[in-house]
């Protein structure tokens, strides 16, 4: 009688078919639908001088403003600048009710419009020149993990690399 030592494939004649020949990853993948495709968004915080400080992962059909409030907790600061993606009433509030300044144009369907800094929210850029830095790491632009955890430890890694140049 012939012995099978190697079986590729799952047959009642193999000896180990109950055991999987591919360990399963589990855990958190932080990868949903969106219009382009399976995506994930990276909500950071930067602080005047474009270092990081708060990384969040989301699914990319997740909107920004629904990680708004983690983002910024216990984070103390003058003035929190965000694009118009943020602009809702409770956010603002809960930013004045800190102490901190908010620099959020009003959306254009609006009703009434608010007032805001358009000369501080000029450095809104260190936000956009932070993730340009990050997508040179190839690593990080096409996320070849799978697991939400392993890709927050190469952004932590990339971050690491920005803080020290």
């Amino acid at each position: 009688m012939r012995t099978v030592k190697n079986c590729f494939w799952t047959a009642p004649s193999c000896a180990h078919t109950s055991t999987p020949l591919v360990l399963l990853k589990k855990g958190a993948q932080a990868i949903g639908r969106s219009r382009g495709g399976l995506s994930t968004k990276v909500h950071t915080a930067v602080d005047a001088l474009g270092n990081p400080l708060r990384l969040i992962l989301s699914p990319g059909q997740i909107a920004d403003i629904d990680f708004a409030t983690d983002l910024i907790a216990d984070i103390r600061t003058d003035a929190v600048i965000a694009d118009k993606g943020y602009d809702a009433d409770a956010l603002v509030q809960s930013i004045q009710a800190s102490g901190a300044q908010a620099v959020i144009p009003p959306r254009s369907n609006r009703k009434e419009h608010r007032a805001y800094d358009t000369h501080l929210y000029k450095d809104r850029n260190l936000i956009e020149r932070f993730f340009a830095r990050i997508k040179h790491f190839r690593r990080i632009a096409t996320r070849y993990e799978k697991l939400a955890r392993s890709y927050m430890a190469f952004l932590h890694l990339v971050c690491t690399f920005v803080w020290l140049t």
